[in-house]
């Protein structure tokens, strides 16, 4: 094993995940900058970095030193020392003040940082507040450093502790000491496995209580993350067991002691997390509250009301869609469901012109920023994402509008319902005045929400809400091979494949995901721009079933990115690498920072000074600290769940056998309705048949028809259902 020795000039590659990087270092008196690649987290450009390894030739980028073990330090020579301010590690300092520091103290530019602060004053340019945030940033390094110390000694990657620091601050050893296990609770991107493993260092049995207790919580919240609510006891005890490996009467004996704690609800041999389970009692008893109150809307003349709207509107309804206007104007709640082209669009302006001549007070939402635009644009009415409806009270971190404090309408119409999941539902209902009428509307033949829970679906099984269900296409919609082709994938039969350049729905075959991935790359950046004046970034969409792979969402991203919009100046974090431009989507919930998960924007400023990245939502620019920086993702490409409730001018998508695992026909039925003028299928015949037939959605375990079927019949025969606590 060999020793090698400088300063990294630059970071080529870093795994998000893995932590597998690929580096330049410079080392004295070479002249040229040495390949290091290994697992190195946490490195930095202008770094010291002694490493030992062994020197492999690999076959297409040639000599690299393969990184076994290295240890880290401040750089000690001028040019490093540059390097490691300019990179962005430390707030205030940019590429231009890291030269002017670097000018004026020399090699005592670190010594100055840590011990003499306030001489960086000297500096033209710097006052008080950028000194401030200089040391405040040094200190908070330190910190972070002692943590990655603290880490490392028990057998856990660095990577983890700017992400640990930002939770627990100065308090972070102490807490990990305490219960490692509730960082997997505490910590985005933290699971079961990192947390047991500090606490297997840390000497904590293997069989003790906290272990098992993390261990059955971890795995429900693992299941609920997979959009069950729920899990049958036996699933449940052999998830613990494995993960455990521990015997099966421990894990029983402790799945019991939490049920009498109350932090698990058992009913029919089935477990749920205590919230899960009372959000789903919440959807129910709020809907039979609704039911049995009178409406404040007057009861109109339905067929006169027919007649004028069609007037109004310019349009002649079908009987099905006069049916459903009919439902709406009598039914306190509905649900208003069908496939694309079938005029959920047309019935909802009907209902809405007619409503607005009862009341004033009519709310239009949807569960994503994308389809409450969507819905401004088909209705002209102002909608808003459900989130923005129940107005977040970020002291409290909940929802201001309530039961106590409720919405103000007579009306509340509910778009995209099949994207909205258990407990977001539940917060809306419970917002619901008793006197409103509700209507969901939505499509329960596509993917279900990427929170747990399969609502409309569930409501619907249920019967005991009114629905109507539209089936008729019309004549617009049947030109376009869009609609006719969702619907025959919807039913099972294998769509009619075009090559003309006339039709909005192609498939290209190609074998290997190699030439799926080129054929991809040329459409996205040449072909489709050019013949079709598409825009790259605004108006074509990849979407991906899986994750990983040749043509999984990473590497479509990666060399997508790479294609359309090149960068010399990268900026790497936390494993991910963004340039100015970049497409890019929010990949949970922030409500302070009001974008949510699924949201699009695009980057248009990277401050390596302030350690800021701005990104742009819909106009709105939305500031994100580089320790943020976790929660954003390249969406070049995207998974089709990610992608649900937005659509695009064009859509385009590799189907292939390498995912099998993933090839449902609800996934390629979702994916094609997001295609608003054209859509491209890239792949192979065989994946695109088995996709069609494979009608096994994953199962996900719920009780909400049990809870409706529970309290509507208990409801209608006056007997109250008793809830816990």
């Amino acid at each position: 094993m060999e020793e090698i020795f400088g300063y990294i000039e630059s970071i080529v590659f870093s795994g998000e995940e893995s932590g597998f990087t690929v580096a330049k270092l410079k080392e004295p008196k070479r002249r040229e900058p040495t390949c290091i690649v290994g697992h190195m987290p946490t490195i930095q450009p202008g770094e010291t970095i002694r490493a030992k390894g062994d020197w492999k030739r690999h076959a297409k980028h040639g000599l690299q030193f393969e990184v076994d073990s290295y240890e880290t330090s401040a750089p000690a020579d001028l040019v490093g020392i540059q390097k490691y301010l300019e990179s962005g590690m430390i707030k205030g300092i940019g590429p231009a003040y890291a030269q002017r520091i670097v000018e004026k103290f020399g090699l005592e530019t670190l010594k100055v940082i840590d011990e003499m602060p306030e001489k960086l004053l000297q500096v033209q340019g710097i006052g008080e507040r950028r000194t401030h945030q200089i040391m405040s940033c040094w200190q908070e390094q330190r910190s972070v450093r002692n943590v990655m110390i603290f880490l490392r000694g028990h057998g856990v990657s660095p990577a983890f502790a700017q992400k640990i620091f930002r939770t627990y601050g100065e308090e972070s050893i102490a807490n990990v000491r305490e219960n490692p296990y509730k960082l997997a609770q505490d910590v985005f991107g933290i699971g079961f496995k990192t947390a047991d493993k500090i606490a297997q260092n840390l000497g904590i049995d293997k069989e003790a209580r906290v272990r098992i207790d993390a261990a059955i919580l971890h795995s429900l919240w693992e299941l609920s993350g997979e959009g069950h609510t729920c899990a049958p006891q036996e699933l449940l005890v052999a998830t613990v067991k494995e993960v455990l490996e521990i015997s099966e009467p421990k894990v029983v004996e402790q799945i019991a002691d939490l049920v009498q704690r109350q932090e698990l609800i058992l009913q029919e041999e089935r477990i749920w997390i205590r919230p899960l389970f009372l959000s789903e009692v919440g959807i129910a008893r709020e809907l039979s509250r609704l039911l049995s109150s009178r409406c404040a809307l007057r009861e109109v003349q339905k067929d006169k009301a027919l007649v004028w709207v069609q007037d109004k509107l310019k349009i002649e309804l079908a009987s099905e869609q006069k049916e459903g206007v009919q439902k709406a104007l009598e039914e306190k709640v509905l649900i208003l469901t069908g496939g694309p082209g079938t005029g959920k669009s047309t019935i909802t302006k009907a209902i809405l012109a007619i409503t607005e001549k009862l009341t004033g007070k009519i709310l239009l939402a949807a569960p994503t920023g994308r389809a409450a635009k969507r819905l401004n644009e088909i209705t002209g009415k102002k909608a808003s994402t459900i989130h923005a409806l129940l107005e977040m009270d970020f002291s409290t971190f909940k929802f201001k509008k309530g039961k106590d404090n409720p919405l103000e309408c007579d009306l509340l119409i509910v778009d995209e319902t099949s994207m909205v999941d258990t407990q977001l539902m539940h917060s809306l209902l419970k917002a619901v005045p008793k006197e409103a009428r509700v209507i969901f509307v939505g499509d329960p033949d596509q993917l279900p929400s990427v929170g747990p829970g399969t609502v409309l679906k569930d409501l619907i099984d249920s019967e005991r809400l009114s629905l109507c269900r539209l089936q008729e296409i019309f004549r617009q919609a049947k030109d376009s091979a869009i609609v006719m082709n969702a619907h025959r994938i919807n039913r099972g039969e294998f769509p009619q494949l075009y090559t003309g350049a006339k039709s909005d729905f192609r498939f290209i075959e190609k074998e290997s995901p190699e030439e799926i991935l080129a054929e991809i790359t040329e459409l996205v950046s040449e072909r489709l721009p050019q013949f079709h004046r598409f825009h790259p970034f605004d108006q074509i969409q990849v979407l991906a079933p899986m994750k990983r792979g040749v043509v999984g969402t990473e590497n479509l991203n990666a060399v997508l990115q790479e294609k359309l919009n090149p960068s010399p100046h990268p900026l790497l974090r936390m494993g991910k690498r963004f340039h100015v431009g970049d497409k890019v989507m929010q990949m949970r919930n922030n409500y302070q920072k009001e974008v949510f998960n699924g949201d699009v924007g695009r980057i248009i400023e990277i401050d390596l000074s302030d350690q800021v990245m701005k990104v742009a939502f819909d106009g709105r620019r939305v500031p994100y600290d580089f320790t943020e920086l976790d929660e954003l993702a390249l969406s070049y490409a995207a998974s089709v769940h990610k992608y649900q409730g937005s659509e695009c001018q064009c859509i385009v998508m590799p189907v292939h056998t390498c995912h099998y695992a993933l090839l449902h026909r609800n996934l390629l039925y979702t994916a094609i309705t997001r295609g608003k003028k054209l859509v491209v299928l890239v792949g192979t015949k065989k994946a695109l048949a088995l996709a069609v037939h494979n009608q096994q959605v994953l199962v996900r375990h719920t009780g909400l028809r049990q809870r409706m079927e529970e309290f509507l019949n208990k409801s209608a025969q006056g007997i109250s259902v008793p809830v816990p606590d």
